[in-house]
């Protein structure tokens, strides 16, 4: 078996933890008044964000997209947090001020077609030297469906339908030129597309683009991501549960001829940190006050990724070590391959955890010491794709 990247041997039994954040995670949670808390439309808020999870070697920035501004009550919250910029474009901007951090951004499949989506995440893995990935979000909002002439409001699991022909179709795109740089015409013709013509770019410095799957854990979702993804984006779950889902989806990929090490489980996480315990849970408590537009984030982090915002029960509270030592537990308890962290304030959220978490997991032998390649699937430990000629 090829290792990373097609990079060398696969290490069997490896359980080093990946890590990566979501922005805007603060899209319904940046606190009030806090000087923490930046602009989400600035690049300078991007850049932050970026060059952090870069030093904190970490393997990808995820760029969160809705169609819709967020609410804070009956009304738009604010100008500046209503909404976000266009994710692939932030992350071609991205891509000249980091080298190794992977770059991932949400785009939805109820509206887009695969020709544009595959020509812009491959325009962005070329820019970027490998980099991009493509989180292809199934899920369609009736409300969001009003911006687009075409409409057609589609219900589950018809979305995750076309999501998977959709995936299928960019895939036949990235391989319609040959590996040694011939243009080759494609043709796809499926129930929700019928296409065919000519790609106009060379196939990717990755083979393909890492294409990413979310889902709260519905059966229909489950299934998307054993079919068509190389990461699975969900929901942070105690060990029995994180096991029992891998199980599941370990019987799933084998129904398409996959392996479970194809396919990376990686939930959403919060995470606050004290110098004691005592100390983390109140600031888990005064996050929890100060928190602007909780119903929106419901909306789009509790419904989607299952992150509790609004509770508690954020995922780790606690110590530096307690944290660390909670992580390390979950992934060599094979409950999660890593985590997606969800910062409550952008774009300084994520500084802490790398100064002060990061370390100790590194100490424990739990995270890399550094970027051992240049791609997203060298990070993520993923083969290079097979060319379907």
């Amino acid at each position: 078996m090829t290792g990373p990247g097609g990079t060398g041997p696969r290490r069997p039994g490896n359980r080093t933890m990946h890590l990566a954040v979501l922005f805007p995670g603060a899209r319904g949670t940046s606190v009030r008044d806090d000087p923490g808390a930046g602009s989400q439309v600035e690049f300078a808020s991007f850049e932050h964000l970026a060059r952090t999870a870069e030093r904190g070697l970490f393997d990808f920035l995820l760029l969160a997209d809705e169609l819709r501004p967020r609410e804070h009550g009956d009304h738009v919250h604010d100008p500046d947090a209503a909404g976000g910029p266009e994710p692939l474009t932030v992350l071609n901007a991205l891509s000249t001020v980091t080298r190794h951090l992977g770059l991932a951004a949400e785009a939805g499949t109820s509206h887009t077609e695969p020709f544009e989506i595959a020509r812009g995440f491959a325009t962005l893995d070329h820019l970027s030297g490998g980099r991009a990935a493509w989180s292809a979000v199934a899920s369609s909002d009736a409300a969001g469906d009003q911006n687009f002439r075409r409409g057609g409001h589609l219900e589950r699991p018809e979305h995750y339908v076309r999501a998977a022909e959709s995936v299928a179709a960019a895939r036949q795109l990235w391989d319609s030129w040959t590996p040694d740089g011939t243009p080759r015409p494609f043709a796809h013709r499926g129930r929700y597309f019928d296409i065919a013509g000519e790609f106009t770019l060379p196939r990717s410095p990755q083979g393909h683009p890492v294409v990413m799957a979310r889902t709260g854990g519905s059966d229909e979702g489950r299934e998307f991501a054993a079919s068509s993804a190389d990461v699975l984006l969900t929901r942070h779950r105690p060990p029995d549960a994180g096991g029992a889902l891998r199980t599941d989806l370990g019987r799933r990929l084998a129904r398409y001829g996959r392996d479970p090490d194809d396919l990376k489980v990686m939930p959403a996480a919060t995470v606050v940190l004290g110098d004691t315990a005592a100390e983390a849970h109140e600031r888990s408590a005064e996050i929890r006050r100060r928190q602007v537009s909780p119903r929106a984030a419901l909306r789009t982090l509790e419904r989607v990724w299952g992150v509790d915002l609004t509770s508690t029960r954020h995922s780790f509270v606690g110590t530096p070590g307690e944290v660390a030592a909670g992580m390390e537990s979950l992934v060599a308890r094979g409950a999660a391959d890593g985590f997606v962290l969800v910062p409550h304030l952008v774009p300084g959220g994520l500084d802490e955890f790398v100064d002060r978490v990061v370390p100790l997991l590194r100490e424990r032998g739990a995270f890399r010491t550094a970027y051992e390649g240049a791609t997203l699937r060298s990070h993520l430990g993923l083969d290079a794709p097979v060319w379907k000629g």
